[in-house]
């Protein structure tokens, strides 16, 4: 007897069929969609150096950004709107601040280059591939690093580092080391 795979009798999910869910908004008129995606994030995500107009250009588009820091060229924000620095934190190059729902970084926060925050999903148990998304927050000092990855709501305690290419997911100690994939605590800061 040959047994049948199940996953071979039905797709696994229906992209032909997937919608918007009818709760999820991006959170801003369309205008201000279009002229993001238009001048906006091109803008941001150049070449060019400079911490000071790249701070007026998110804020001119409703992130709310603190004093002090640095960010850095070839940012990617999905949706400025959504999105809240505190004070004196750096941004690396090449971030990508996937904001699909809040996103909020605590005082002196760094996140190094290629660090990309997902706020966003699909639910990979489901035919009809619905979107889930959850926001995230990353406390006080605490240091995401380069290539590291953080899921849909993520919570990073104050203090906390997510190591080199770390993929990590849900309550984040305070004061904690966590590297891999999936992110383990490996020790204390």
């Amino acid at each position: 007897m040959v047994a049948v795979n199940p996953c071979a009798l039905l797709p696994l999910q229906d992209l032909a069929a997937y919608r918007l869910p009818p709760w999820w908004t991006p959170g801003a008129p369309r205008w201000r969609q279009a002229l993001w995606l238009l001048l906006g994030q091109p803008l941001l995500a150049s070449d060019l150096p400079g911490t000071p107009w790249r701070k007026r250009l998110l804020r001119t588009f409703g992130a709310r950004i603190g004093g002090g820091g640095r960010i850095k060229p070839r940012l990617r924000v999905k949706f400025p709107w959504r999105l809240v620095v505190g004070d004196h934190c750096w941004l690396g190059e090449a971030v990508w601040i996937d904001n699909l729902a809040p996103v909020s970084l605590g005082d002196r926060v760094c996140l190094s280059q290629g660090a990309y925050l997902c706020t966003g999903n699909h639910d990979f148990r489901s035919h009809g591939f619905e979107l889930k998304v959850a926001p995230i927050r990353i406390d006080d000092d605490a240091w995401i690093a380069a290539r590291a990855v953080l899921a849909p709501g993520t919570e990073v305690g104050a203090g906390s580092v997510v190591g080199l290419a770390a993929v990590a997911s849900g309550l984040i100690e305070p004061g904690v080391i966590m590297t891999g994939n999936p992110a383990m605590v490996v020790g204390r800061r």
